[in-house]
């Protein structure tokens, strides 16, 4: 028997509908908003609520590759699990434009301060795999993805594979709903299928693993955002090659 969780993304803008404010203004609240994510069960009720802690400049500078904190919340308020990244490339020219090139790597937490297991996202370009590991850092499971050069508007289905990759324990999966539906969508939401067996601490790694996997695959779909990041890169990026010009 497998059991079903839904992951889906609130968006990031904590603006009151039909408040009055300059576009200047609602740009910059948009920029500094964490994102918010909810884990919801089969029956649509709502179990988890994860937040994001990041610097908000980071956050549109690096892109993918931003470091961040995950904190998940249970239904009473109280912080269950952790989930920690680092700044996953350390080229200043990267930008955050990258994705396999830059690995990702997790440390998850539950309780907070005490380490389950981490996430290592292996060098891949366009198969995205990840290696789940316990506390000891001993691989217990593997996450393989689609090729990512299949195009984007397809649906998205990672497995979760024993170590051998021999059998197929659960899987995350993304329905795409179309190019003119996913434009005027806020939101992505990600399925995460796994057995009711299945022991505790694994179900917090692959609750983490699922949020990478969604950050990594739910590009950024608003205006504000695109624009905001390009500017900052090529604002970057100009002020990078001014200065190396201008070496002796």
């Amino acid at each position: 028997m497998y059991k079903e969780l839904v992951l889906q993304t609130s968006g990031s803008s904590s603006m009151v509908p039909g408040t009055a404010a300059s576009t200047s203004s609602r740009i910059l609240c948009y920029l500094k908003a964490n994102k918010t994510y909810e884990v919801m069960n089969n029956q649509g009720h709502r179990i988890y609520f994860v937040e994001e802690q990041s610097n908000w400049f980071l956050r549109y500078l690096c892109g993918l590759a931003r470091p961040f904190t995950m904190t998940i919340y249970d239904n009473t308020g109280q912080v269950v699990i952790t989930v920690h990244k680092g700044l996953g490339c350390s080229c200043c020219c990267c930008i955050g434009w990258c994705r396999g090139c830059c690995p990702q790597q997790l440390i998850v937490e539950a309780p907070p301060g005490q380490t389950i297991g981490y996430i290592y996202q292996n060098f891949q370009t366009i198969w995205p795999k990840f290696q789940i590991k316990n506390q000891n850092k001993e691989d217990v499971m593997k996450i393989r993805g689609p090729c990512l050069v299949s195009g984007c508007l397809r649906d998205l289905n990672f497995k979760l594979l024993s170590v051998d990759d021999e059998i197929v324990i659960g899987n995350i999966s993304k329905h795409c709903p179309g190019f003119v539906k996913g434009l005027l969508r806020d939101a992505d939401t990600f399925k995460i299928q796994f057995p009711f067996d299945l022991d505790v601490k694994i179900k917090a790694l692959m609750l983490g693993a699922s949020l990478i996997t969604c950050i990594l695959n739910s590009g950024p779909k608003s205006h504000p955002e695109r624009l905001w990041q390009r500017l900052l890169s090529l604002s970057f990026a100009s002020q990078t090659s001014a200065k190396l010009n201008n070496l002796p």
